[in-house]
C-alpha cells in the first residue's frame, strides 16, 4: 500500500488505519474507498472485518439505507427468498475463504451477518465492492442503493482536508 493511498485512508477515517494489507477497491475518483484489513490487528487480536469501507459518503450513503429499513426488508427476504439465501450463504463462504487464506481465527464470524443475518450493510458493501458484482448480492443490493458517492469528487482533498461535505 503506497503512502499516498494510507494517508488518504486516514483522512477519510480521521484517525490513522489499522491492519492494513492494501486498496481492495477504489471510487471512480480514484481514492481507495475499501480497504482489506489483516484478520488480527497488529497485537494479535482478531479483526474479522477483511474489507473495510473508508470513504466518508460511502459510509453516509450506507448508513442511510440502514435508517431507511433496508436490513430489515433484506433480512426478510432471506427467509423467504431461496435463491437470495443461496447466494449470500455463497457470499459467505467465498469471503471466509478470502480471509482463513490470509489467516484463520478461532471463530468463523464474518462480516455483515452473513450466512444467515443483514447485520452491517458497510460491511457488506465493502465486500461486493471488493469482490466485484454478483458475489454478494445483498452487498451488491447496497451498492445499488447507496448512489453515486463519487460524483462530487474526491471526498480526501490533496492539501490533506476534506471537503467539507460529510467527509
Amino acid at each position: 500500500m503506497s503512502d499516498t493511498d494510507r494517508e488518504v485512508v486516514a483522512r477519510q477515517l480521521g484517525r490513522p488505519p489499522r491492519a492494513l494489507v492494501g486498496v481492495a477497491h477504489r471510487c471512480p475518483c480514484g481514492q481507495p474507498d475499501v480497504v482489506e484489513t489483516s484478520p488480527r490487528l497488529e497485537d494479535g487480536t482478531p479483526f474479522p472485518t477483511l474489507y473495510y469501507l473508508t470513504c466518508p459518503r460511502a459510509s453516509a450513503a450506507a448508513s442511510r439505507l440502514e435508517s431507511a429499513g433496508r436490513m430489515r426488508e433484506w433480512q426478510e427476504e432471506l427467509a423467504t427468498d431461496q435463491e437470495l439465501a443461496a447466494g449470500y450463504r455463497a457470499a459467505h463462504e467465498a469471503y471466509l475463504h478470502e480471509r482463513d487464506a490470509r489467516d484463520v481465527l478461532p471463530t468463523c464470524a464474518t462480516a455483515g451477518g452473513m450466512p444467515d443475518r443483514v447485520k452491517c450493510l458497510h460491511a457488506l458493501a465493502g465486500h461486493a465492492l471488493a469482490a466485484g458484482p454478483g458475489v454478494n448480492p445483498i452487498g451488491d443490493r447496497a451498492v445499488e442503493g447507496m448512489g453515486e458517492w463519487w460524483a462530487k469528487g474526491p471526498c480526501a482533498l490533496p492539501d490533506g482536508g476534506t471537503d467539507g461535505d460529510g467527509a
